[in-house]
């Protein structure tokens, strides 16, 4: 069975870090978002990739290539125009295997796909939707069930307290290749709005399972955050590259650490980091891989991507910054999300 990954959302709810890279190549504990999900689903026993892209398509080309070095095989289907999520799946038809997987790229996920797949064959529909209970649904569309799993209509983020149930989709489907004759070729194609209510209308079994485990969509810059914050407590589990040092303090290779600087876990900094004297990191900071830290400088709850640079003195707090960015001496920074105008290599 092959997974399609669907990367081409533009991300724009997590500018200005998506501004010149897909929003699943945003980087995750110092590694981008899909490579973390291909090793997962690797981890599941699937070898097989499609990706899906629109948005700066060959950053994702020239990171993964043809998967060989995650020991997998990649392939792509190019979007040269918005499709949604249903015309994606259409665009990616002739690659896909007659039962396939579809996972939304920008979800955080940790859970075991087997319960998912065997209650899809033993169904014998044409769909199942992976569903999360979530405390407030009224910001995803959420399924009224019929019996034995089988899905009676879609409400699209009801108003609070009037949703049907708590079970949400949750953008992780298995679908049999068959279904993809209900899609129109060739333009924009809602898979919630349109695709699925008519596979509903005509009886061809649109089915959903809860699932169990981790799931967060991180396509906001506050959920982002969550995820790291979850990665740090190990409520999100995931290797993280680097020696525990102590307990919720993770360090990379290459680490110069100066006199009297001070960790408060959780912390997780990347390889060849430079930290100066009496600099405090966290609680909650992930400094990036080639990041010098200067002294005295105060880093909490903050994400830094590769290569950035704080200069003597400078404070951080709740921030976030892209590549390569650079904080001047006795700066204060507060809920800052930073990136840099350029860097992308194509649209």
């Amino acid at each position: 069975m092959k997974a399609l990954l669907l990367a081409g959302g533009l991300g724009t709810r997590l500018r200005p870090l998506t501004e010149n890279l897909p929003k699943p190549m945003a980087l995750v504990a110092n590694k981008p978002w899909l490579y973390h999900l291909i090793l997962h689903l690797k981890d599941e026993g699937i070898t097989e990739f499609v990706i899906a892209v629109k948005h700066f398509p060959n950053m994702i080309r020239q990171y993964f290539e043809d998967g060989r070095s995650l020991g997998v095989s990649i392939e792509y289907a190019v979007e040269h125009k918005l499709l949604g999520t249903a015309g994606a799946i259409k665009n990616a038809e002739p690659l896909l295997s007659d039962r396939f997987l579809v996972v939304n790229a920008d979800i955080a996920l940790d859970f075991s796909l087997v319960p998912l797949l065997d209650f899809h064959i033993s169904h014998g529909g044409g769909v199942t939707i992976a569903l999360k209970e979530v405390e407030d649904p009224s910001q995803y569309g959420v399924v009224e069930m019929g019996g034995n799993g089988l899905i009676k209509r879609f409400v699209e983020k009801p108003d609070r307290g009037k949703a049907p149930s708590n079970l949400i989709n949750a953008g992780i489907y298995i679908m049999e290749k068959e279904v993809l004759s209900w899609i129109p070729k060739g333009r924009e194609v809602s898979i919630e709005r349109e695709t699925f209510p008519l596979l509903i209308q005509h009886g061809v079994g649109v089915y959903g399972k809860q699932i169990h485990g981790y799931w967060l969509d991180m396509g906001t810059k506050e959920r982002y955050r969550q995820v790291h914050w979850d990665i740090l407590k190990q409520k999100f589990t995931m290797p993280l590259r680097g020696n525990e040092s102590e307990n919720g303090i993770w360090l990379g290779k290459g680490v110069n650490v100066g006199k009297g600087v001070l960790f408060v876990p959780p912390v997780l900094v990347g390889d060849d980091v430079q930290i100066g004297d009496r600099s405090t990191i966290g609680p909650y900071a992930v400094i990036g891989n080639r990041c010098v830290i200067g002294s005295r400088v105060r880093c909490t709850e903050s994400i830094l991507w590769d290569g950035c640079r704080v200069h003597n003195g400078a404070q951080l707090n709740h921030c976030i910054f892209g590549r390569e960015l650079e904080l001047g001496s006795e700066h204060i920074l507060y809920e800052a999300v930073m990136n840099r105008v350029s860097g992308g290599d194509d649209h």
